[in-house]
């Protein structure tokens, strides 16, 4: 089996590497998306990126990659290889797998970023081992990824797995998604800063100083930090009801504040279950390398699956 190209694209930066069979690094690199340009130029940017990488390992490896793996914010529709909608990057209804694969030649998996990210976390990270898995991201919004039997589901549509998104506050909050008192309205690290920043009176606040100021048991702190968690342990309780997992991976930002948010999440979640099956709730293992490593995967199995005659 070649090394693959696995490719994550953020809403200002891609992360990308040329990964060998065996899962070894062979090379990485990093560029920007140059979305202040525009859509286009973003696609032209991913484009471009992917065939430079493919020419490094001709240069280096002896062959171009065998396949290659993308993960894209946004709405995707995995199996038609179409990146539905981006608020970031501003795309509506781009035939990236088609694109990449008619540029390089190779067969092209396009995945959703977090998806792609909670695969990487069930094969490789702190979901490793476990039959089913439920991975959550807490970053300027919230998403996640069902986890079965080492595949991460897409729904029907594309859209499994929207957990910031399920109302946790009845006629609460306004979000953009159209709804009021979704999750990530909440319990997001860009809600969880905002509501700090009014706390505190200064604009510039944000979750992490929240989180040191809960440590130093700041009592308007524990207070913004509370009412963040609370919401996410009912939004976390909804899913565990519906999906029935064995392992609670929560990553993105806000994880980065350790036991400050995992010690009262444990026990607030533990508080609302009844008859439900109490999950181990850890933190996710590989930071913001996991949605390059998921690529990586869909690239493998892909490669793993498809004949080198077949380009989807």
């Amino acid at each position: 089996m070649r090394h693959v190209i696995a490719l994550d694209v953020g809403g200002t930066g891609m992360k990308a590497a040329l990964v060998g069979p065996d899962g070894e690094l062979l090379h990485q690199d990093r560029r920007a998306t140059g979305r202040e340009r525009g859509p286009d130029a973003v696609v032209a940017a991913i484009v471009g990126f992917a065939a430079d990488l493919y020419a490094y390992g001709e240069r280096h490896f002896g062959a171009g990659a065998g396949a290659a793996g993308l993960a894209v914010p946004g709405i995707v529709d995995e199996p038609n290889g179409v990146a539905v909608f981006s608020a970031n990057l501003g795309w509506r209804d781009v035939p990236l797998r088609a694109l990449l694969a008619d540029r390089l030649g190779i067969p092209v998996a396009l995945g959703h970023d977090v998806r792609t990210g909670g695969l990487a976390e069930g094969r490789l990270g702190a979901g490793q081992g476990a039959d089913r898995f439920f991975f959550v991201a807490l970053g300027t919004g919230i998403a996640g990824g069902f986890g079965l039997d080492g595949r991460v589901e897409p729904g029907a549509h594309g859209f499994a797995g929207e957990i910031g998104h399920v109302v946790v506050r009845p006629q609460g909050d306004p979000c953009p998604c159209g709804q009021r008192g979704c999750l990530e309205r909440y319990a997001s690290a860009a809600a969880v800063s905002e509501a700090w920043a009014k706390a505190t009176g200064d604009p510039d606040a944000d979750a992490a100083q929240c989180a040191r100021s809960v440590a130093s048991g700041d009592p308007n702190a524990v207070r913004v930090w509370g009412e963040a968690v609370a919401a996410l342990a009912d939004g976390l309780v909804t899913a565990l009801t519906l999906l029935d997992p064995r392992v609670l991976i929560i990553g993105g930002g806000l994880a980065e504040a350790g036991d400050v948010l995992f010690r009262p999440l444990r026990e607030a979640v533990q508080s609302r279950v009844t008859f439900q099956k109490l999950p181990t709730i850890v933190p996710a293992a590989l930071g913001d390398t996991a949605g390059c490593l998921g690529a990586g995967l869909l690239a493998q199995d892909l490669l793993a699956t498809t004949t080198p005659e077949v380009i989807p």
